[in-house]
């Protein structure tokens, strides 16, 4: 089994950005879901209740994060990576109140704008602690902006399986993974323990509930039933329907298209 893509979602719910070669950090992927877009009230905004979101594209340059929309790249607006000129405010992500600082007015309000939601631009400082349920943690491990975990994998096998089951096949992108591996048995993830990526060590933690934000096309931003009521059918576990697993960093510093991925048990020896 060989790693095949690494995606990074720099902006949580916007879109994402295939990479070569990542540096792993214990929050995430470097630049991983770092920066959030939240309302007035600090709450955290998602393509779960704001489907225009999916028609955001982030790119990485170098001087920062660079944002278009989809369907008309004129309007766009640069971020600088070290740009944290607004209030430090906490914000809400799901049960979690961490604190984050707002990014700059001007771009908290070509956001607005563009998403016609009164809201602003933030970012997580490296002071912020978001600490993973303990649970999960093996040394107290914290995550960025993510859902819950820090890294999320699954194999193209179980795309295929899925597709193969679904009247119109669905790109990996309604998943929002951040790697994506080539080989194996459709839902090799779901077995594993452990997994290596090159020289990078993580721990499952558990699999990916998922919700109707995987049936939000990623080009248009249209809503529809699948492929969740299709998964459903097959992958529901405790009234939840399971695709993908998320991890934890145990050790490592970068991972790189085309490194071998090795499955092991729970153990971590």
């Amino acid at each position: 089994m060989k790693l095949r893509d690494i995606y990074i979602y720099p902006i949580k719910s916007l879109g994402g950005i295939r990479l070569e070669e990542a540096q792993v950090e214990e929050k995430g992927l470097q630049y991983d879901r770092r920066w959030m877009l939240v309302d007035k009230e600090g709450n955290f905004l998602t393509q779960r209740k704001h489907e225009n979101m999916a028609l955001f594209q982030v790119v990485l340059n170098d001087k920062g994060l660079r944002v278009f929309l989809k369907n008309d790249q004129e309007s766009n607006i640069l971020i600088p990576y070290d740009l944290c000129t607004g209030k430090k405010l906490y914000v809400q992500i799901w049960e979690d109140k961490v604190e984050a600082q707002v990014v700059d007015e001007v771009i908290s309000s070509w956001f607005t704008q563009q998403l016609g939601i009164p809201c602003d631009l933030v970012v997580m400082p490296e002071s912020t602690k978001r600490k993973l349920k303990p649970q999960y943690a093996v040394n107290e491990e914290t995550v960025s902006f993510a859902d819950g975990m820090p890294y999320l994998i699954i194999g193209q096998a179980s795309l295929d399986d899925l597709n193969s089951r679904l009247q119109s096949p669905v790109p990996m992108n309604r998943f929002r993974p951040n790697f994506v591996f080539s080989g194996g048995e459709p839902f090799d993830e779901d077995r594993a323990g452990t997994i290596m990526i090159g020289a990078s060590h993580f721990k499952i933690t558990k699999p990916c509930a998922r919700c109707v934000m995987v049936t939000i096309d990623q080009t248009s931003g249209e809503k529809g039933k699948e492929p969740l009521k299709t998964l459903a059918s097959y992958r529901t576990v405790n009234k939840k329907v399971m695709f993908g697993q998320n991890m934890l960093l145990l050790s490592g510093s970068t991972v790189k298209v085309g490194d071998e991925v090795i499955m092991g048990s729970c153990q971590m020896d």
